[in-house]
């Protein structure tokens, strides 16, 4: 099983997971594969199959896979809030990729209505020379140690902690926090700074083309699998050769697409030419077995 929970009987390679599909709508869950697909107007350019769930610890991986195909990484990286990530962050940094990738919270920021909870450690000031935040009270909190985790990964993250010297009275108290003592904050600041250059990207004249986009990209291309293909679920069991079934349909999905988008006009040319000639070849036919020396003469002209 590795890190999994879970593994079926029949596919040990797959992992029971909730599937959008509930006919029993019991919330049951079945063995799967977590299919991830990169597109490039709405041809398939890359896919990869996960045991994982998780939507966020599969990018990284996935870009590699990307690399592993084309010999280069991809320079620009389009996705929703489930990547959103330090681990995906500093990967696409440190590769150079702009990461037009949202957080977990961007969307409820970009509402008309949104106001920032004034609580919350994002929304304090923060002094960088002297590494201390003020609370809503003015009181400094100062740095008091560090945090390490660790994502099933394997990545490390550091979340620096800070504390507010007296809470003891202070009127805001009951709506600045519950606990007891004194108020500890963990704030990661690489994080945050990823999260700030992300938001600049986002909301740029660019990444507001790359948001629009998105919804036409990778959602049309699941779409036309599920819907228009009928292609709901594998026809094979194990992991390579689920992988060799998705890879000849994305191999026919990508030609039929490149047929429609390259060949339409030319094909909708041939179909006059064709209509044409079959309709000379009629007339032809019909002068023939009657001679009409008008009717070659209209025909010639």
């Amino acid at each position: 099983m590795g890190e999994r929970n879970s593994y079926s009987k029949t596919d040990p390679d797959a992992t029971f997971m909730h599937m959008k599909e509930d006919a029993m709508r019991n919330g049951q869950t079945k063995p799967g594969y977590n299919l991830q697909i990169a597109t490039e107007n709405q041809f398939i350019t890359n896919f990869a199959l996960y045991a994982n769930r998780t939507d966020t610890l599969t990018l990284s991986s996935f870009l590699e896979s990307f690399k592993s195909r084309y010999h280069r990484y991809t320079k620009t990286v389009v996705a929703d809030s489930g990547y959103g990530s330090e681990e995906n962050y500093l990967f696409m940094d440190v590769h150079n990729m702009e990461a037009y990738v949202k957080y977990n919270y961007f969307h409820q920021e970009q509402r008309p209505r949104y106001t920032p909870n004034p609580f919350s450690p994002a929304s304090l000031y923060y002094n960088k020379e002297q590494d201390f935040y003020v609370c809503p009270m003015g009181q400094h909190m100062k740095r008091i140690g560090m945090k390490r985790s660790l994502t099933p990964n394997g990545f490390v993250t550091y979340s620096v902690r800070y504390q507010a010297e007296r809470c003891d009275g202070c009127p805001l108290r009951s709506s600045c926090f519950k606990a007891r003592g004194n108020r500890i904050i963990e704030v990661n600041h690489q994080l945050q700074h990823y999260k700030q250059k992300a938001r600049e990207l986002l909301t740029s004249e660019e990444g507001i083309k790359h948001r629009g986009r998105r919804c036409i990209e990778p959602e049309a291309v699941f779409g036309q699998t599920k819907y228009n293909k009928a292609y709901k679920r594998f026809r094979h069991f194990g992991k390579d050769k689920v992988n060799m079934d998705f890879a000849f349909f994305a191999i026919a999905f990508n030609i039929g697409k490149m047929c429609r988008k390259t060949n339409l006009k030319k094909l909708k040319a041939v179909m006059e030419v064709l209509l044409v000639t079959f309709r000379c070849s009629i007339q032809v036919y019909i002068g023939y077995l009657k001679p009409n020396k008008s009717f070659y003469m209209k025909l010639a002209a």
